[in-house]
């Protein structure tokens, strides 16, 4: 198995810069791995299209505005993490500036760097909190190459995210609408969505790629409901890796901790057995997480069938539901 088996091209136009104004609008592609078939509906059809006795497991988790700029413009940190109010573990741009014992100002805040961890992030003490409501700006992924505006503070958000901490969208949960979850029998966990989502594997065999960790938590509600059911359909990577992660003898209970699970193929799923997500980049770890999920050549078929059908792509594009 190499990293560039996971490859594919994708005409730039394709790449999704803004969302549609309706959000249950999307395309959706329907791969059934038991007999390969491949067909093209909307997401307005998922209640029909999801098989019965399916629980729907989302991610609640809700993106902050974790990209601050100093008041002088020349730094650019992005909070990866906050072990408490006054420090928070940081990207920094660039790096030379911030180095151990220099200091930053956003607004009336001011910022020491304490150390530097081995990822190159900055831990910062601040002597006030900077408030991200009025400094902080969305970190929208790179290959929407433009600025966050107005509009990305709602549209780049579920209708169902409540718990503040992710740094990206769980972009799969973006196409729900209200009135579509009310049809479905469902549940949440939490995992805040980090940066790691977007470093590439560098590695030419993926098995030497260190993944990135992240947090989460499931509540005695959603687990007792997950324990209940049948089977389990999960909105995205995120709660997939999550699962996958928790299961142990086929039982999932309530807890909270970190993930930095890794699947990609072979790998035999234990937890889920529908999964609906977005379309990734080539050679990403999403992009083998779902490879392990429908098998490498019908993942393959697939992509290459949305870019002959001229499917949206990414964060704010289309989608597929695979059974």
């Amino acid at each position: 198995m190499r990293t560039t088996d996971f490859h594919y091209d994708l005409p730039p136009e394709l790449i999704a810069s803004r969302p549609l104004d309706d959000r249950a609008s999307s395309r959706m592609m329907l791969i059934d791995r038991a007999s390969g078939e491949i067909s093209h509906h909307h997401f307005s059809d998922f209640p029909d299209l999801l098989p019965p006795d399916h629980l729907l497991v989302l991610n609640d988790t809700k993106v902050i505005p974790a990209r601050l700029f100093s008041n002088d413009g020349k730094i650019e940190l992005v909070r990866t993490d906050a072990p408490d109010l006054d420090h928070w573990w940081c990207l920094v741009r660039p790096g030379k500036k911030m180095r151990d014992g220099h200091t930053v100002q956003v607004g009336e805040s001011t910022g020491t760097v304490v150390k530097t961890n081995t990822k190159g992030e900055r831990l910062i003490h601040w002597d006030t909190p900077p408030d991200l409501e009025e400094h902080g700006h969305l970190a929208l992924p790179h290959y929407m190459d433009r600025e966050p505006d107005k509009a990305d503070r709602d549209r780049y958000q579920t209708v169902y995210a409540k718990e503040e901490g992710a740094i990206a969208a769980p972009t799969a949960g973006l196409h729900f609408t209200p009135e579509l979850l009310s049809k479905i029998d469902h549940t949440f966990l939490t995992l805040h969505v980090g940066v790691g989502t977007f470093r590439p594997v560098k590695a030419e065999d993926p098995r030497d790629h260190e993944m990135h960790s992240e947090r989460y938590v499931l509540s005695e509600q959603a687990a007792a409901k997950m324990e209940a059911a049948q089977k389990i359909a999960a909105v995205g990577t995120t709660v997939t890796r999550v699962l996958e992660h928790l299961v142990r003898d086929r039982k999932i209970a309530a807890c909270h901790g970190e993930t930095d699970i890794f699947i990609y193929p072979p790998y035999q799923f234990k937890a889920i057995s529908a999964l609906q997500t977005n379309f990734h980049l080539p050679c990403s770890t999403l992009m083998m997480l779902v490879s392990a999920f429908a098998t490498r050549d019908l993942i393959m078929e697939a992509y290459a069938r949305a870019v002959e059908e001229r499917y949206r792509f990414y964060s704010y594009g289309d989608c597929m539901l695979i059974v």
